[in-house]
């Protein structure tokens, strides 16, 4: 792959007549597109009978790229089997946990542990990568797309069997496998493997154990079939790096931890949430997933839009500025690719009021516009490329605490542990703190304050490696309901939070959540919601106390010193105006400082070359000019900025720093 910043999106010549196809590569060098991904949907176009093969129209569109020096990230175009795939193998398309067997006419119409739909896969992949092996546009492997987007579960008799396999080898007995799940509680003790199915709809509740250990057998299926595509094109073509997109923050029915493990880059899509009031923060939040899924490695965003997605109830257009600020703040925060879906918007189909790159109205259009003027601007950022960006704090977040929290048998429905690990993260963002985010069993040596937002599932290990993060001198923010169960979703007896209870010095005995709209005082001016505990401090200071209701006097806020470092404890889910004083207190605790002083509403990151050199970026969301302290030079275009760095109202400014990048002292 060629250096600097990729950027391009997704080219879909096979929609197109052929004569459009040499206006389209003459426009992406107009735009400064350097890369297309190419072929994710067009397995009926590749393979319109089964065994028979068309692959002359793929060939003439690579060739047009490679003769304009444009890279190809060829996809495996295993995401939606073509009309006889279904048609001839009826049994290996989908089935809901009512049982219905689902039907082609969309995508990701396949049985994911369907020995069929894996056969054929690797056929059709085997086929495409012998094919274009030597081809010189070649430069990354695309596959599959959007793994578990729509069809992460299925429930079909293949399925089960699968599930049973996976269960014998996780836990090898069924006495084991029943005392993990429970079993002996509503008479669902198992006798025999063959008794266990999928967890399929049920008169009331699915057991918990149950339905959490098939979310990880449906993920590592999913992990599955990326690694077997994956080694093959590994044997074909060795020196091509391989990667598939994921939703990181936006999907969770697979565990992106397990998946990237298996990644030669990272590659993520992101999406701005039109229903959000903070869509920006929530794209930071998926960025620093992004960037932590590769450990702090440069990324790839491998699809995001110009303007409005198709699929939302309000398919909002981005305003002026919008799409370079998007842009950007996904460069800040450690991606090295810029990449669009799609390049030409669709006349057809399900997508076609899906913005793009080259919109339906053209080139005289504010789209086009500024994706040729973005172009432009990331090939003088081209320096950028490689750096890294460094976090003091990180939030700990599992996949399977998620999946298990999300049984609906809760204290409350109203704790969302995905929202809340957002707000704490909007917290930091609009502090000017960036974040990593990783597992709890994370090597967690390099950071200074690690937070825990809701990690209602934590395993032994991981709660050690916690308390041995704060015994060696870091400090520790932990969230309410953490900490609560094991990683078989068991209650950790003895008083909540189990898991954390010496490590925090409190002890809570019961739960009191709360209605949607109560609001509890609290001592120290800010109030609680949705979620309260009748708690005591046995070795912590309390901090806060609730003022008012049955928990009068109980500790709110607590802070247990363990070793050389301290554990903090929040017993509810604290208003924002609270939660950000609690941060900002544990923060000048730990020494964790932001990249650079700025007003609010400027969104500072720093990204740095192991030489030494680095970048700042301040990303401007207001409808004002900011003044970010800061001296270098600006980029690109070179003009010496001295200790005041001015970003337009809605704007971004990137400066190569003078002096060293950040400082950064040793951590605990």
């Amino acid at each position: 792959m060629r250096g600097g910043i990729a950027y391009g999106g997704d080219w879909n010549p096979e929609q197109w007549p052929e004569e459009t196809w040499p206006q389209d590569v003459a426009l992406m060098g107009e735009a400064g597109v350097t890369r297309v991904s190419v072929g994710i949907f067009a397995w009926s176009m590749l393979e319109p009978a089964e065994g028979v093969y068309d692959f002359g129209w793929l060939d003439r569109a690579l060739d047009l790229l490679a003769g304009a020096g444009i890279e190809a990230c060829l996809a495996t175009p295993t995401a939606a089997p073509p009309p006889w795939f279904g048609h001839t193998y009826p049994e290996a398309l989908p089935v809901d946990a009512d049982g219905r067997r689902l039907h082609h006419g969309s995508r990701q119409g396949f049985c994911p542990s369907s020995p069929v739909y894996r056969a054929k896969a690797l056929e059709i992949a085997e086929r495409v990568a012998l094919r274009y092996a030597g081809h010189p546009a070649l430069a990354l492997w695309h596959v599959h797309n959007e793994y578990g987007c729509h069809n992460a579960r299925c429930h079909c008799d293949v399925s089960a069997e699968a599930f049973r396999g996976w269960l014998r080898e996780r836990y090898g007995t069924l006495e084991a496998l029943n005392d993990a799940w429970g079993t002996a509680f509503w008479s669902q003790r198992y006798g025999d493997w063959d008794q266990i199915l999928t967890p399929r709809a049920t008169p009331s509740f699915t057991n918990p154990g149950q339905q959490l250990d098939f979310r990880r057998f449906s993920s590592d299926t999913l992990v599955g079939l990326y690694t077997a595509e994956r080694d093959l094109l590994r044997k074909i073509t060795p020196r091509v790096p391989a990667t598939t997109n994921l939703m990181a923050g936006v999907h969770w029915d697979m565990d992106c931890w397990d998946f990237a493990a298996e990644l030669d880059v990272v590659a993520t899509d992101h999406y701005l949430a039109g229903g959000r009031t903070d869509p920006h923060i929530d794209l930071a939040f998926a960025a620093d997933l992004a960037r932590s899924l590769g450990e702090g490695r440069p990324w790839l965003l491998m699809e995001h839009s110009t303007s409005a997605v198709n699929w939302q109830g309000r398919n909002l257009a981005k305003t002026s500025g919008e799409l370079r600020r998007n842009s950007l703040a996904h460069l800040a925060r450690g991606a090295d690719a810029i990449m669009f879906f799609q390049w030409r918007a669709s006349r057809a189909g399900a997508e076609k009021w899906h913005s793009a790159m080259l919109p339906h109205a053209g080139t005289e259009t504010k789209i086009w516009r500024e994706t040729a003027a973005l172009g432009a601007e990331l090939a003088g950022l081209a320096e950028v490329a490689g750096s890294t960006v460094r976090a003091d704090a990180v939030i700990l977040l599992d996949h399977a605490s998620v999946w298990a929290q999300d049984h609906p048998a809760q204290p409350t429905a109203d704790l969302d542990p995905v929202e809340e690990a957002k707000r704490w993260h909007a917290a930091l963002w609009r502090a000017g703190v960036t974040c990593d985010l990783a597992r709890p069993e994370a090597d967690l040596s390099g950071y200074r304050l690690v937070l825990v937002p809701a990690l209602y599932l934590v395993s032994d290990a991981g709660a050690a490696n916690v308390a041995e993060f704060a015994r060696r001198g870091g400090t520790v923010v932990v969230g309410p309901y953490s900490g609560i169960v094991d990683e078989c979703d068991r209650v950790r007896l003895g008083g909540y939070p189990g898991a954390w209870r010496e490590l925090l010095g409190v002890t809570t005995e019961e739960f009191f959540p709360l209605r949607p709209d109560h609001r509890l005082r609290l001592t120290g001016g800010g109030t609680g919601r949705i979620w309260s505990g009748a708690a005591r401090a046995t070795t912590a200071d309390t901090l806060d106390a609730y003022a008012d209701g049955p928990l009068a006097g109980s500790p709110a806020w607590t802070r247990n010193t363990w070793g050389a470092g301290a554990a903090h404890y929040l017993t509810t889910r604290l208003d924002d105006a609270a939660l950000a004083a609690v941060l900002a207190a544990a923060r000048t605790e730990a020494g964790v400082e932001p990249a650079a002083a700025a007003p609010p509403g400027v969104e500072v990151v720093r990204r740095s070359h192991p030489d030494g050199r680095s970048y700042l970026f301040a990303v401007n969301h207001t409808g004002a000019e900011a003044v970010v302290a800061a001296s270098g030079t600006a980029l690109p275009g070179g003009e010496a900025v001295d200790g005041a760095l001015r970003v337009p109202a809605g704007g971004v400014g990137v400066l190569r720093e003078t002096g060293p990048a950040g400082r950064r002292s040793a951590h605990p």
